[in-house]
């Protein structure tokens, strides 16, 4: 069904998306390749949101080099959008082009598109095929399609451990287990999300800043804070810059509502029947926000708690060739009643980085539209 040409420039156009690795939040990454008589005419890829998608982008490219798109085939990444939003479809743009050919990675799972873009692009005599690197397409917009899917941010937790699991030493020391590649790295993923979460606890041992820092990057994620009591010290440096956004217990103390209010920082009542942040109702709550992909970098009660709601994807875990004995764990819940009760995982991907190792583990049951074999862009 498709040449080994068509993997060439679907390839070139989820490079091209990656470049919106960490900016087109919270619409998709996308890249586009118009292609006509063999020659590449126009690239593009989506831009922050409000501006140009990656077909409009690709076509002015093309038109700014000298060439006319009628009779292009356009190589794209995730189905073109049909509906109205920040900026108009990018199926009328194709149409008014006159491209003759469109292929797609994936269908958009966005009920606003569903499969009416392609079948729109149909109807106007426009031949189109779907599936070139589905994978791929997948892993590059994982944060999304688990938004539009299941109303839910796409969950990563980043765990920094020895080989026996240890976090760090009983008096709170943890910096650093790992080496310089493997926190660069760490960097890498908290720019691809659109939020990193912590816990009051890991706020009041380790005064994380929780930004990106190892790398280039030209947004910070949202910084998000569960804090059940609103604790958190107003000295804290998660506090400093861009306001976080806090979720807290039902009735915070109104005197430290009132400072966190007049520093503009927003905090959201949430509780569950424990009187403990909802963490299934926040991830609703964040994905009504806009959040496709959110980074979790907490202490093992924290991550414990998100655990045994089953508010986890995938764990990122880098171990280090070090061994701490009797120290914190990586993870705080009740062992299983047996062994087949335990969560299973499976190795999605192992790399080593340095002299550690990153591990990516995935639940080996996730309700998503994920292709079989989905592999992961980085």
């Amino acid at each position: 069904m498709f040449s080994q040409t068509d993997f060439s420039h679907m390839e070139r156009a989820l490079a091209l998306a990656a470049r919106g690795m960490y900016t087109t939040t919270p619409n998709p990454r996308v890249g586009c390749v118009l292609v006509k008589d063999g020659e590449v005419i126009g690239e593009g890829f989506t831009q922050p949101a409000g501006q140009d998608h990656a077909e409009v982008r690709a076509l002015k490219d093309a038109r700014a080099r000298g060439h006319d798109p009628r009779g292009a085939t356009a190589y794209v990444t995730l189905e073109p959008c049909s509906h109205f939003g920040r900026t108009p479809p990018c199926v009328h743009a194709l149409i008014d082009a006159r491209v003759a050919k469109v292929i797609a990675a994936m269908e958009d799972p966005n009920p606003a598109v569903s499969g009416r873009g392609l079948a729109i692009l149909r109807d106007a005599g426009i031949d189109v095929r779907c599936g070139l690197l589905a994978s791929e397409a997948y892993e590059m917009n994982i944060g999304f399609l688990s938004r539009m899917t299941r109303r839910r941010p796409w969950v990563r937790m980043k765990v920094a451990a020895t080989l026996d699991g240890r976090t760090g030493l009983p008096t709170g020391e943890s910096q650093w287990i790992t080496g310089e590649a493997a926190r660069a790295d760490g960097h890498a993923w908290r720019a691809r999300a659109c939020a990193i979460l912590t816990g009051i606890g890991t706020v009041r041992e380790d005064d994380p800043q929780l930004t990106v820092r190892a790398i280039d990057t030209p947004r910070q994620p949202q910084r998000v804070l569960i804090d059940s009591r609103l604790d958190v010290p107003l000295t804290a440096r998660i506090l400093e810059g861009a306001p976080p956004w806090v979720f807290c217990g039902a009735e915070p103390d109104p005197a430290k509502a009132d400072a966190l209010r007049e520093r503009g920082i927003e905090f959201t009542p949430l509780t569950n029947e424990h009187g403990k942040v909802d963490l299934p109702a926040m991830l609703g709550i964040l994905a009504d926000r806009g959040i496709n992909e959110l980074h979790v970098e907490a202490g093992h009660k924290l991550n414990g708690s998100l655990l045994r709601e089953g508010c986890v994807d995938e764990l990122l875990i880098y171990l280090a060739p070090s061994l701490l004995g009797n120290a914190p764990g990586m993870f705080d819940f009740t062992p299983p009643d047996t062994l087949n009760a335990r969560p299973h995982l499976r190795f999605h991907r192992i790399d080593r980085l340095g002299d550690d190792l990153r591990i990516l583990a995935r639940f080996a049951v996730v309700k998503t539209d994920a292709p079989a074999d989905a592999k992961p862009i980085t």
